[in-house]
């Protein structure tokens, strides 16, 4: 593995996935003080490589169809995973693809690979009061034009508890005590000590 900071034997990756509105990002930056660790959000990331369009941009150029959109995605989280030592602050839809029915199934595929060299934590909040912090957000493209926002994550539940290595409720709790949870979980583990598995 290539390791961020240039070293040989940088830890492993701390992979944030959860439900929009859940911390994520303010998650990362605390982590990333107390880590010392970079972070790389997914999302911006993919921003960056589309000429800094939004991700609301993205997803209306397919006239909301948001397959195209996953695998972006997905080549993203191949390259990230291809890195040591980072905080990955993903989008909540990290853990979806589509079937061809249309419909949100597990992403093997993007968890495999953040997983292949990344401790993957589930920031786990009350669903109806993260989507009422979203709802009319206009810098959020709408999951779906079917089902209501608070449908849609609870639909997502299941492959956030698949694909986490470990859950941390964040609900009254401040970021940064939710950060200092998941640096004792981690720290704790013998590949973040860099001994691998």
């Amino acid at each position: 593995m290539v390791a961020a900071d240039g070293g040989d034997d940088c830890p492993v990756n701390i992979v944030l996935i959860g439900l929009r509105a859940c911390g994520k990002s303010s998650v990362s930056r605390h982590l990333s003080r107390l880590s010392k660790r970079p972070v790389l959000s997914t999302d911006l990331l993919i921003s960056y490589e589309e000429g800094g369009r939004s991700i609301a941009d993205l997803v209306a150029d397919c006239q909301g169809d948001w397959r195209p959109f996953r695998d972006r995605e997905y080549a993203v989280a191949c390259k990230v995973a291809a890195l040591d030592g980072l905080i990955i602050d993903t989008g909540g839809g990290m853990v979806v693809d589509w079937d061809d029915q249309g419909e949100e199934i597990f992403s093997e595929r993007k968890v495999s690979v953040l997983k292949r060299n990344g401790f993957v934590v589930w920031l786990q909040g009350d669903l109806h009061r993260l989507a009422q912090r979203v709802r009319g957000d206009v810098t959020r493209p709408a999951l779906s034009d079917r089902l209501t926002i608070e449908a849609v994550m609870e639909r997502r539940l299941p492959f956030y508890r698949q694909a986490a290595d470990w859950v941390v409720d964040v609900e009254n709790k401040s970021r940064k005590q939710v950060a200092r949870e998941i640096m004792q979980q981690v720290e704790a583990l013998p590949y973040m000590q860099g001994i691998r598995p």
